[in-house]
């Protein structure tokens, strides 16, 4: 096991009816909010109504920022910290899923910036400061309730990054299952593959004696693969819905990752196709993922056996552990196809037109991936594969 140090500060606040602890977090910080949100799905639910009236019980001068992309935009970020630096904001209040939180993060670190938040998401610049801001969680996917990351895309350079920093955590997050109801059916999906996949990135590592964290890892994966078919057949079932909810910040919220570091090259690989494409990011992992499987097996063939037996409860009677690894990866792959996740990129009209300008994009920092770093042709095959 590798030394660590772990600490995360977010206070987590979880079940039905939480929404009224805003009255008591929100003023911790401030009176003047930004209400950050996406589409138009908290309003139709009735959540916009309420959190705005929960605001104004506790005489909380409200701005907003509509419109928060799934793929979160530079320019979303950019019109949200001119928000709040025109309007002196003391707190961020992010109601959505993990897009409007990522998008959130860089809005509060831009703010405190004189430059430009690109500058922040690509590395250029460390904040040393940023706006405290909390979550009412409408989606179980990223994880990004309860950790510091955040992914941003650049749409005129067709760049998409992954960051982070220790003041980027959430003050608190509200998770209340209800609020997850009205999530339609493909986007439940996309966030049980997105979960399963951050779990993965975390299972495939190199570090040895890190017997706990491979338990948990597998729990995780088997509590989601127990859930999700009931889940997306029922999808206004509160325990279905909460078990997935806790399950999705557990799996990106630092517990699985203390003493063993991840692999995290399938989520950069994907990041190059959304950019291009614009693409879900749970449906290009989903698509993704298997393939790079394949292509890794035997950088630590145990490792795949291992999965395969414990979480896809292969069979190893009469078998080579090759042939294990790979039935395993297989029931993977028909996992996710049983829910309804894509399976090629042509599933969203991607042919090889752009392989070259994907791997390209991948390859921006140099070879990538903690489990087996891949260079430019490994990106390539990939792509390749999973077309």
């Amino acid at each position: 096991m590798e030394n660590f140090t772990y600490q995360n500060p977010t206070k987590l606040i979880f079940g039905k009816g939480q929404a009224e602890e805003l009255k008591n977090e929100v003023p911790k910080y401030g009176k003047k909010v930004l209400l950050a949100y996406g589409g138009g799905s908290i309003k139709r639910s009735g959540l916009y109504d309420q959190v705005l009236s929960l605001l104004k019980e506790i005489g909380a001068e409200v701005s907003e920022l509509a419109g928060i992309e799934p793929n979160p935009r530079l320019s979303t970020v950019q019109k949200g910290v001119e928000i709040c630096k025109n309007n002196n904001i003391d707190f961020i209040l992010a109601v959505g899923g993990g897009s409007v939180i990522d998008c959130t993060k860089a809005i509060a670190a831009g703010a405190k910036y004189d430059g430009d938040a690109w500058d922040i998401v690509t590395k250029k610049h460390t904040p040393s400061d940023a706006l405290p801001f909390g979550t009412v969680l409408t989606l179980a996917a990223t994880g990004s309730e309860m950790n510091s990351g955040s992914v941003i895309t650049n749409w005129e350079t067709k760049e998409k990054y992954g960051w982070g920093s220790p003041l980027t955590f959430p003050k608190f997050s509200i998770l209340d299952p209800v609020n997850t109801f009205s999530v339609p059916k493909d986007h439940t999906i996309y966030g049980m593959v997105d979960m399963m996949s951050h779990v993965f990135e975390s299972y495939f590592r190199n570090t040895t004696n890190a017997l706990l964290q491979d338990r948990m890892c597998e729990s995780v994966l088997k509590t989601v693969i127990e859930t999700a078919p009931k889940l997306i057949e029922d999808l206004e079932n509160y325990e279905l819905r909460e078990t997935i909810l806790y399950s999705g910040t557990i799996a990106l919220n630092g517990i699985l990752q203390m003493g063993a570091r991840g692999d995290w090259a399938t989520h950069n690989i994907e990041h190059a196709v959304s950019a291009v494409y614009d693409i879900p990011h749970a449906g290009g992992l989903a698509i993704l993922f298997p393939n790079w499987m394949k292509h890794n097996l035997d950088v630590n063939l145990s490792r795949f056996k291992q999965l395969a037996v414990r979480v896809f409860e292969v069979s190893e009677e009469g078998k080579s552990d090759r042939d294990i690894a790979l039935e395993g990866i297989e029931k993977l792959r028909e996992f996710w196809s049983s829910l309804g996740a894509p399976s090629r990129l042509a599933d969203y009209d991607i042919t090889d037109e752009n392989i070259e300008l994907m791997a390209d994009k991948a390859m921006a920092n140099g070879p990538f991936g903690n489990f087996n770093k891949l260079q430019k042709q490994d990106v390539t095959d990939i792509l390749q594969a999973s077309l």
